[in-house]
């Protein structure tokens, strides 16, 4: 009972301020924007003009599953960052406001206060991700050809692990710092390392969370689901309740200080 009246304040206030409507708008924007831009390229530029006469622009036209890739790549770009922004005053805001020491002088357990707050937001995320991804297969759809519609529902349940893993992670430095906008740049930094350790040594890596969105992209083409996505996956997985274990520990010892 205590993690639902949490977790249900959570939702309240998101829903106040908004975020359940605007979240879900940018997200779908961002996954239905290269798609549709894609295929209508060509038109824009004949109807916009301004090329040299006699100059043949040549864009080579994606198939239905480059196209949908298309999606999933602003999402785990721009999505990210959204999603970096929704949470990054989630506990850093309340404790430097001081509504996180009335909560926690009460008998409310960290665990249950942890868990709760990145579930609202995990919701939240994931629910944008699924409409935005839905969105985006059925403008793939009418332009450049169908998907399994299946295939797709996988896609986005391995694509919850990372944004899981995204809010974690933002979770996790919200307990560090009381300045949102700080939590927002470590918060990013540490992504942007992940990302970019992923692009040197992916030979290496080849279980980085960072490589779902890659091996989902594999996936829509084959239809099978390979090895180094299942253990991806468990790392997203594994990764972020190391995070919220590392957020509780860190206002334990906040409390004792």
């Amino acid at each position: 009972m205590q993690w639902f009246v949490i977790f249900k304040k959570e939702l309240l206030e998101n829903w106040r301020n908004l975020k359940w409507i605007w979240v879900p708008i940018v997200f779908i924007i961002f996954a239905v924007m290269d798609p549709i831009t894609t295929y209508y390229l060509p038109k824009i530029m004949d109807a916009v003009g301004g090329m040299p006469e006699g100059a043949v622009v040549d864009i080579p036209m994606p198939n239905a599953n480059e196209a949908m890739m298309m999606s999933f790549g602003e999402l785990s770009l721009l999505g990210v960052l959204i999603t970096v922004v929704i949470a990054m005053g989630t506990i850093s805001g309340e404790m430097k406001s001081g509504v996180y020491e009335l909560i926690l002088s009460k008998p409310v357990k960290y665990t249950h206060y942890v868990s709760a707050k990145f579930m609202s937001i995990a919701l939240m995320v994931w629910v944008s991700t699924a409409l935005a991804i839905i969105a985006g297969w059925y403008y793939v759809a009418l332009l450049f050809g169908t998907i399994d519609f299946t295939k797709l529902l996988t896609g986005i349940l391995f694509f919850s692990l990372y944004f899981a893993l995204i809010v974690s992670i933002v979770l996790m430095v919200n307990t560090w710092f009381q300045t949102p906008g700080l939590v927002a740049f470590i918060s990013l930094l540490l992504i942007i390392i992940l990302n970019v350790a992923t692009s040197i040594y992916g030979h290496i890596l080849t279980w980085s969370p960072a490589l779902i969105s890659d091996y989902i992209g594999a996936y829509l083409s084959t239809g099978t689901l390979t090895d180094e996505l299942w253990y991806s996956a468990l790392m997203a997985l594994v990764f972020s309740i190391v995070c919220i274990q590392f957020a509780i520990i860190t206002l334990k010892n906040r409390a004792l200080q």
